[in-house]
């Protein structure tokens, strides 16, 4: 791995999990030694890695802000100056004489962040510790990030929220077992990252009918996931329909066959099942031949990430059994934007949940 990074860059790492980015994180802040090689680091250095890094457990938080303060090379007085501010910023006040062995995971990483941030250093490592943290200071950690860039500090953030390290980053690197394997501009490494299949791909064929998932009555022959233009669709946009296709042959008439998938996100949660409701073939005896059944997935209904699905074939009458469940079939990516027209509005942090809906939303307003 060789890279630079130049004063007041605002860099973003991504990858996959395991791909080195927090082994990375670690090097770069002297927590761990890297086995070969060397780094070259031009001035103070800042970090928040995983929750509860450079605290103390046994002292309290203002102790611990002091610490900070001390290791970073400050003096007391230079502390003082901005610790009203990281107070204000971490929000634990009432429990600035609390030891942080009590504080909730929430706490530490608020307090961490608002030292971090505030005691000035020349560059700021964040890992994806801020995740835990709730929407508003999510949004408060970003903000001041940003004006930590604008200010021409150099900033390193790993994260798996695109959107945020699209808004906020000049550069970005891909990560992938211990390599860079791209640098550039954050769209366009974003997009070949979300784009390179880290995984399946959006499209699976059984040409061999023999060796295809099923059995007597029916074989599985494609599966695919597709834009509205019919292309496969490896990544989809989150404002756009996307397609599931499912393609398979009927080799044994007088038989009601239900194609059926089911979603799943990469956290292994299923989103929905869905089933076959065509009204042309709902209780009909299908005759032998080829079928394509479709089904559409609107726009605005899932939350970013990758997705997995899940296909199958049930027989409804003169029986009901799964004639075959093939698991992981496809997967594709559900990609996020920051145009302010999806669900997430302008709000640029992690959205938790299974699904994101656009809801309508109305207000009513009434003059005291």
């Amino acid at each position: 791995m060789n890279f630079e990074v130049p004063r007041g860059e605002v860099l973003g790492i991504i990858g996959h999990n395991g791909a080195g980015k927090s082994t990375l994180l670690k090097i770069l802040s002297r927590i761990t030694t890297p086995t070969q090689g060397r780094v070259e680091i031009r001035g103070r250095i800042s970090s928040l890695l995983e929750v509860g890094t450079g605290f103390h457990n046994e002292l309290t938080g203002r102790e611990n802000t002091y610490l900070n303060g001390t290791i970073l090379g400050m003096r007391k007085k230079e502390v003082d100056r901005v610790f009203d501010e990281i107070v204000d910023f971490s929000g634990v006040e009432k429990f600035l004489d609390t030891p942080v062995k009590r504080y909730s995971t929430g706490m530490k990483v608020r307090l961490a962040f608002a030292v971090a941030a505030h005691l000035e250093p020349e560059i700021l490592i964040v890992d994806e510790v801020l995740s835990v943290g709730d929407a508003e200071f999510q949004r408060k950690c970003m903000d001041k990030m940003e004006s930590i860039g604008e200010a021409g500090r150099t900033i390193l953030f790993v994260s798996h929220n695109m959107p945020a390290v699209t808004r906020m980053c000049n550069r970005v690197i891909t990560v992938d077992h211990g390599s860079v394997v791209a640098d550039g501009a954050p769209q366009d490494v974003v997009s070949q990252y979300l784009k390179s299949g880290q995984g399946k791909s959006s499209y699976a064929e059984w040409p061999d009918q023999a060796s295809a998932p099923g059995g007597d009555i029916v074989r599985l022959r494609s599966v695919s996931v597709r834009d509205e233009k019919s292309d496969i669709a490896e990544s989809v946009d989150i404002r756009r329909p996307c397609f599931v296709e499912i393609e398979f042959d009927c080799l044994e008439g007088g038989h009601v066959l239900l194609p059926s998938f089911s979603l799943w996100n990469e956290e292994g949660t299923v989103i929905f099942n869905a089933v076959d409701i065509d009204p042309e073939w709902r209780g009909r005896e299908r005759p032998v031949g080829r079928y394509i059944a479709r089904a559409r997935i609107p726009g605005n209904l899932l939350t970013e990430g990758t997705m997995s699905i899940n296909t199958a074939v049930w027989e409804w009458a003169p029986r009901r059994r799964t004639e075959f469940l093939h698991k992981d079939s496809v997967t594709f990516h559900v990609v996020d934007n920051l145009d302010g027209d999806s669900a997430r509005g302008d709000y640029i942090g992690n959205l938790r949940g299974a699904v994101r809906p656009m809801l309508d939303w109305s207000t009513d307003y009434a003059a005291k």
